[in-house]
């Protein structure tokens, strides 16, 4: 129902714009996370959006660098991600709950990932 892409190889400095389509159903009425999970380490939130993308939540090794949005008209939820860092490498994963929170286990719904790497 969510399918994340958008990931790949880039150097550090670079940039990536990761998405969020969701199908089978309309997400539009709710909170949209971002999640990531690095090998060897816990998943951690990266950013969210509420339902109305009137409000966007950061983690605070992100925050500056990274943006989220979201499309409620396409089902979408998007994550520009700017002056990457190789310790920015890790699986992302897109979540969807009805109230955004920064505990991954909370999250209802979640996509399949993607991977995003950066080279020093």
């Amino acid at each position: 129902q969510l399918q994340a892409s958008g990931g790949g190889l880039v150097q550090a400095g670079g940039s990536l714009r990761l998405s969020c389509a969701a199908s089978g159903r309309t997400f539009s009425n709710y909170a949209m996370a971002w999640f990531r999970q690095a090998p060897g380490k816990e998943r951690e939130f990266v950013a969210a959006t509420s339902w109305s993308g009137g409000r966007t939540y950061y983690a605070d090794v992100v925050q500056g660098r990274f943006t989220i949005s979201r499309d409620n008209a396409k089902n979408t939820v998007y994550l520009q991600m700017n002056s990457l860092k190789p310790e920015d490498t890790a699986v992302y994963y897109c979540a969807a709950r009805y109230r955004w929170i920064a505990e991954a286990n909370a999250y209802d719904f979640w996509g399949q990932g993607t991977q995003v790497t950066v080279s020093s």
